[in-house]
């Protein structure tokens, strides 16, 4: 198990049954990097693979 894994059965242990715009996520996002600069990378990261994920599947 990775440790992101307990954050992330966190979070839809806790919000899993909420629906949510890309537009909220994009705010909250924003929020938690200007909180935590250090994370800008890995923030971007995820953003553009969720921007794109579905250009992989096709067909």
């Amino acid at each position: 198990m990775y440790f992101t894994d307990r954050g992330i059965e966190e979070l839809e242990a806790r919000r899993g049954e909420e629906e949510v715009t890309f537009a909220w996520l994009a705010d909250k996002l924003r929020a938690f990097v200007d909180l935590n600069p250090d994370f800008e990378t890995a923030v971007e990261r995820l953003a553009t693979y969720l921007a794109r994920d579905d250009e992989d599947f096709e067909d």
